[in-house]
């Protein structure tokens, strides 16, 4: 049977990077193709060919056994090509509507968009698939989990036949990823082809048919989830063994590092997210937040970081009152912040990979003196942080906002855990990034608690809590609704609390530890 799709030969250079290397690779009808590699791997630059937003130097695609050019996304979705980007393509200025519609706009007899007959239809896709998008809504106003939904709809508001998803789950809960592969499965018996880019073993194990693995630009092999476990597949994709455990030994909690005492906060329409929360952490231990997004973490995260004003409550750190501090002041009291958004909060995009790593030291020696920025020294450090964090870019003065997203998260993690520091707010630190990088960055989190550093981790990857926190702290509509360590805990406990419903059967703790719950 003839390949839905073909992609021979491919080939596609940038100054100092070959970034795909004659790659082959074919899909066929009703079946789910995983795309497995590390970050910068070529992944997204191949799928970018795909959809015409970049041109091959070499190779061809065929599509139904005939051979198409694709010089723009027009031509792919003429083709019947769609494509979920794993960095949104969404205006903020618009609603959901108008982002869905636009380039395939319906338009009223008279020539004026027909906004109630794209409104409708999506309606109809949200309510299909348990979306839940307001068509009405505007972009700027909905959180990262809900805009990825509306990329979501844009694909199947075009049914086109061939669909690639670009990491969909990167900004999803658990929860949502599962019911994103439930669309996934009922895609393909509808007779879609769906190609899934991905690096998380655990999807690729769960949907894929078949799976492909490309390393630094190259396919280097094909297999079936029946045909592999996540241990063959982490090392086709980093080309070593990698360990999918964490190693980590027991805490030792010293002094009070930060004290969040009867914080609220409110969003931007005054709703209150941060209801009254308490929490602390110490030197040596890593507490972890649990939560489905939009529980209020987000606005936790940035009231403790200087990012957002709280209506009440006291926030101190090394026993200083920072409530009202900025983020400047925060940082310099000894803390470091993996943002939970790392374009808007965490690079300066136009900015170099060099002067990105020194955003929180740029002003202070041996950076500066006086006001003149010392680049020799800039430069020299950027090429440390690089080969000791592996960041794949072509060089130091590559502008940021033109590495892949995994790139981008390791130029964040490199800047904010090389420099000393005493307490350490990690959100979503390994959003985007592969195995290979997981395991580098949850080394280096552990490592810090180790050093004394205090650790709070903010992560909707119940596994990544579950693996590095040494008590976990359950959110649910704001509130903190239980403190627990993290020992003799059952996955299935914490996610009861996450959807704030609490067990009926008790659970046994370790004797020794301090259990707090407000139930």
């Amino acid at each position: 049977m003839t390949p839905i799709l073909e992609l021979k030969g491919i080939t596609k250079r940038f100054p100092g990077v070959l970034a795909n290397d004659h790659i082959d690779l074919s899909l066929n009808k009703g079946e789910i193709l995983a795309l497995l590699g590390e970050n910068g791997a070529g992944k997204s630059t191949l799928m970018n060919i795909l959809y015409g937003l970049y041109q091959p130097d070499e190779g061809e695609i065929l599509v139904n056994g005939e051979k198409v050019t694709i010089n723009s996304p027009t031509d792919a979705i003429n083709q019947g090509i769609g494509m979920v980007h794993q960095h949104f393509m969404l205006i903020p200025v618009f609603t959901v509507t108008e982002n869905v519609m636009l380039g395939n706009e319906a338009v009223k007899k008279a020539g004026f968009l027909d906004r109630k007959k794209a409104g409708d239809r999506i309606l109809e896709i949200s309510n299909h698939y348990n979306l839940k998008v307001n068509p009405d809504d505007y972009i700027r106003d909905l959180p990262v989990g809900v805009q990825q939904r509306v990329e979501i709809i844009k694909l199947l508001y075009r049914e086109a036949e061939i669909l690639i998803f670009d990491e969909p789950t990167a900004v999803l809960t658990p929860q949502e990823a599962d019911e994103l592969f439930k669309i996934m499965r009922s895609l393909v018996e509808q007779g879609k082809s769906i190609i899934f880019i991905t690096h998380k073993l655990r999807e690729v194990m769960d949907i894929a048919d078949r799976v492909m693995v490309i390393r630094r630009g190259a396919m280097v092999g094909e297999t079936t989830p029946a045909q592999a476990d996540k241990q063959s597949l982490a090392a086709m994709m980093v080309g070593r063994a990698v360990n999918l455990e964490v190693d980590r030994t027991e805490s030792t909690p010293g002094e009070l590092v930060c004290s969040v005492e009867n914080l609220t906060v409110a969003d931007k329409f005054q709703n209150i997210v941060v209801d009254d929360i308490s929490l602390e952490v110490y030197s040596g231990e890593i507490v972890g937040i649990a939560g489905v997004q939009g529980n209020g973490q987000t606005e936790l995260v940035n009231a403790i970081t200087g990012l957002q004003k709280s209506l009440s409550g006291k926030v101190t750190l090394l026993g200083e009152d920072v409530t009202k501090s900025s983020p400047r002041q925060i940082t310099e009291l000894g803390s470091a912040h993996v943002p939970e958004d790392r374009q808007a909060d965490g690079l300066v995009l136009p900015f170099p990979v060099a002067e990105n790593l020194v955003l929180c030291t740029y002003y202070k020696e041996p950076f500066a003196k006086g006001v003149l920025l010392q680049y020799p020294v800039i430069l020299k450090n950027a090429e440390k942080l690089i080969e000791d964090f592996d960041i794949r870019t072509p060089n130091a003065f590559t502008p940021v906002g033109s590495l892949s997203g995994g790139n981008q998260q390791k130029v964040i993690i490199a800047r904010e855990l090389s420099r000393p520091i005493k307490f350490l707010v990690a959100s979503q630190p390994t959003r985007g990034l592969d195995v290979g990088s997981i395991e580098y960055i949850h080394k280096r989190i552990v490592q810090k608690r180790d050093e004394g550093c205090g650790v709070l981790l903010v992560s909707p990857e119940l596994d990544e809590i579950m693996e590095l926190s040494d008590r976990i702290a359950v959110m649910y509509r704001g509130k903190i609704i239980a403190v627990v360590p993290n020992k003799g805990i059952t996955k299935e406990y914490i996610g009861l609390l996450m959807a704030g419903v609490v067990p009926e059967e008790p659970i046994e703790f370790d004797e020794t530890a301090v259990v707090e719950a407000t139930f």
